[in-house]
C-alpha cells in the first residue's frame, strides 16, 4: 500500500509538470508568433546590403568562412574599435547593489541602490524585483537619468516599470549629474583628459551594473538584457555589442549606423558620443557632423569606411531589436542584413528583429512589441 501511495504522488507531480512544460511551450509558441513579422526583412530589402563593408570580411580583404573564421574576426572587429575608441580600465566585478531606501509599488518590490559604475564613482539607480519567487531574467534600462524608467517622467519610457510587472527584475540607471549639467556622458578619468570615448565609457558603466546585477540572488544571470531609448538607445547599443554577457537587448530609434541626414537625432559626432574632444565645446547640436571643422574620432571613422553595422555584428548569435522609428526607418535592414549573413554563417536565423514606426517617440504599440520581444528571447516562466 506504501509504494501504492508513492508511485501515485509521483505520476501526480509527472502530470502536473507536463501541463506546465505544455502551458510553457504554448507561450513560447504565440509569443514567437507575435515577433515573426519583425524577424525578417520586408519584401525590397531581403538581400539588400547597401554600400556597408562586409563584417565577413577581414580587413585585410580575406573572406570569413567557418564559426572558426569569425572568432577570429570578432576579435579583430572588437579589439580595432577598442582600438580606436580607447581602452576601458578594469571591469568593477566585487560589488553588489547596495539599497539606500525601499518601497512596494504593484506586484514588485522598487529598491533604490547605489554601486560603482567607473572607477571611483557612484552611481544611483532603481532595483524593481516582481514578487514572483525564482529567478527571474532581467533587464537593464538606461537613459539621461533613472527615474524615467521606472515611471517617473515623459509616457512609453517607462521600460524598467512595465518589464516589472511582466515579471522581469530590472535595473534603471542614467547620467543624471552630467545631463544635468549638459554633458549628457561619462568621461573619465575626468571631462578634460578621456582615456576612452564617452560612448564607450557608457557601454562600460553598463558593464559594470552587469556583474552588480548578476549578483542578485533572484536574478538568472545567464538572461540579462539591456534597452533604452534615443541616448539610451546609443547606449543600449554599444554596451550589448561591446559586453558579450549581455543575453540580448533592444535600442529604440538611436540611429543605428552613421547618417548625415537625420540631424541632430543620429549625433554620433558630438564630443559626448565619438567626436570627444576637451571642452569648451562649440558648435554642439549641429545639424550635420562632417563639418570643416569636425574634431575627434567621428570624421575620422567616416573618412575610413568604418560604420556602426560592424558593432552590430559582434551581437551573432545573440538576439536584438531595433524599435525604429524616424531615425531608424525600414531601409535599417540593409546594414541588419550584415548581422543576419554572420548568424547564417553560425547556424542561425531569427535573432535580428526590426519594428518600425513613423515618429521617434516610442509608443504603447512598439513597446508591445520591445516587451514581448524580451519575453520571448529571454523568457519569464
Amino acid at each position: 500500500m506504501k509504494f501504492f501511495w508513492v508511485f501515485t504522488l509521483l505520476f501526480s507531480l509527472l502530470v502536473v509538470s507536463g501541463q506546465s512544460q505544455n502551458i510553457q511551450n504554448r507561450n513560447k509558441k504565440k509569443l514567437l508568433e507575435q515577433i515573426t513579422p519583425y524577424l525578417s526583412p520586408p519584401a525590397g530589402y531581403q538581400n539588400a546590403m547597401g554600400n556597408f563593408r562586409s563584417p565577413l570580411k577581414f580587413y585585410s580583404g580575406e573572406t570569413v568562412k567557418t564559426p572558426a573564421d569569425w572568432e577570429q574576426r570578432r576579435k579583430e572587429i572588437l579589439d580595432r574599435w577598442h582600438e580606436m575608441m580607447g581602452s576601458w580600465p578594469e571591469l568593477i566585478i566585487d560589488q553588489k547593489l547596495e539599497i539606500i531606501e525601499t518601497t512596494k509599488r504593484d506586484n514588485f518590490t522598487q529598491h533604490k541602490v547605489q554601486f560603482r559604475w567607473l572607477p571611483g564613482e557612484q552611481t544611483t539607480g532603481y532595483l524593481l524585483i516582481p514578487d514572483k519567487a525564482g529567478k527571474k531574467p532581467a533587464v537593464i534600462t538606461v537613459f539621461y537619468e533613472p527615474e524615467t524608467a521606472i515611471g517617473m517622467g515623459k509616457p512609453f519610457r517607462d521600460f524598467a516599470y512595465q518589464l516589472a510587472k511582466r515579471g522581469f527584475v530590472t535595473l534603471s540607471i542614467g547620467t543624471a549629474e552630467s545631463s544635468q549639467n549638459k554633458t549628457y556622458s561619462l568621461y573619465y578619468p575626468s571631462i578634460e583628459n578621456v582615456q576612452a570615448e564617452p560612448l564607450s565609457m557608457l557601454a562600460y558603466a553598463a558593464a559594470n551594473a552587469w556583474n552588480a546585477l548578476a549578483k542578485e540572488e533572484e536574478v538568472d544571470s545567464t538572461r540579462i538584457g539591456i534597452a533604452g531609448h534615443s541616448f539610451g538607445g546609443k547606449w543600449a547599443m554599444f554596451a550589448s555589442c561591446l559586453y558579450e554577457k549581455f543575453a540580448c537587448s533592444a535600442w529604440s530609434d538611436p540611429g543605428i549606423v552613421f547618417d548625415e541626414t537625420k540631424g541632430s537625432a543620429v549625433n554620433y559626432w558630438e564630443p559626448w558620443y565619438l567626436g570627444y574632444y576637451p571642452p569648451p565645446w562649440s558648435n554642439a547640436w549641429r545639424k550635420t557632423g562632417m563639418t570643416k571643422d569636425a574634431k575627434g574620432l567621428y570624421p575620422k571613422l567616416v573618412h575610413q569606411g568604418y560604420d556602426l553595422h560592424e558593432l552590430h555584428a559582434l551581437m551573432a548569435p545573440r538576439p536584438f531589436l531595433v524599435s525604429g522609428g524616424s531615425s531608424d526607418p525600414p531601409e535599417r535592414w540593409k546594414a541588419l542584413n550584415h548581422t543576419i549573413a554572420v548568424n547564417k554563417l553560425l547556424g542561425y536565423k531569427n535573432r535580428v528583429a526590426m519594428t518600425n514606426r513613423p515618429e521617434h517617440s516610442p509608443n504603447e504599440e512598439s513597446n508591445e512589441q520591445l516587451y514581448t520581444f524580451f519575453e520571448y528571447f529571454l523568457g519569464n516562466e
